[in-house]
């Protein structure tokens, strides 16, 4: 009986600690997309705490809405944004920036977590209260090393938050854009191929922002 009693204790044991495997690998699970462009590819991750802005993206990208669109403006330094429906087949002097799908997302903004550091993937908006984001358009952040005279602007373009010293530290030592925290939901970070983003960020663009020459989104798929 005794011998039956803990081979009875041991299978419930196993068969706890493989539900336990199972339920973490779930869990754990964390999107990505493979950005594909005519300068190189960038994969990025899609926050879990943004589920509103991370499915939407997946949606856009499952039905290859941003194939063929433009990296429309470019501001070295600052972001490298994308998503205008019209970049697709827009004529070389077109003013850009202004189009985008019919409806908006709730803000997801959660700047003690998720905050405007380089790499930092986030969704543009127009200048509304509620802080709703674009459907489509999206920017990539490649920023520059910050100081305490960036914090202190930061903190009056923020209509005064406070920047948490934990990412003081890294805007310090990696870079970003620190006054459009608390103001634009960040909804993933770049894993791989910063180095395309600033070989975006460098190119020659005209006095709206738009390079002089195409930069165009290939495709973006997203993977598992």
């Amino acid at each position: 009986m005794i011998f039956a009693d803990i081979l009875k204790c041991l299978m419930k044991t196993r068969l706890l600690l493989l539900f336990l495997w199972c339920f973490g690998l779930c869990s754990a699970q964390t999107y990505r997309a493979r950005i594909v462009t005519n300068y190189g590819t960038i994969v990025v991750k899609l926050y879990d705490g943004t589920p509103l802005h991370r499915d939407n993206f997946i949606k856009l990208c499952n039905q290859h809405y941003y194939d063929s669109l433009l990296f429309h403006r470019v501001i070295s330094h600052f972001v490298i944004q994308a998503g205008d429906p019209y970049s697709k087949f827009a004529h070389d002097t077109a003013l850009l920036g202004d189009s985008d799908l019919p409806y908006v997302i709730p803000a997801e903004i959660m700047p003690d977590k998720y905050f405007h550091k380089r790499g930092a993937l986030g969704m543009a908006r127009d200048d509304n209260p509620q802080k709703s984001s674009s459907a489509a358009q999206f920017y990539i952040v490649q920023g520059k090393i910050a100081d305490d005279s960036t914090f202190i602007k930061a903190k009056r373009r923020t209509d005064g938050y406070e920047i948490p010293e934990a990412h003081k530290k890294v805007y310090r030592q990696e870079g970003g854009v620190p006054h459009l925290d608390s103001r634009y939901t960040v909804f993933g970070e770049v894993i791989k191929g910063m180095d395309v983003v600033d070989k975006i960020a460098l190119v020659a663009t005209d006095k709206n922002d738009r390079p002089k020459k195409e930069v165009r989104i290939l495709q973006i798929r997203i993977l598992k």
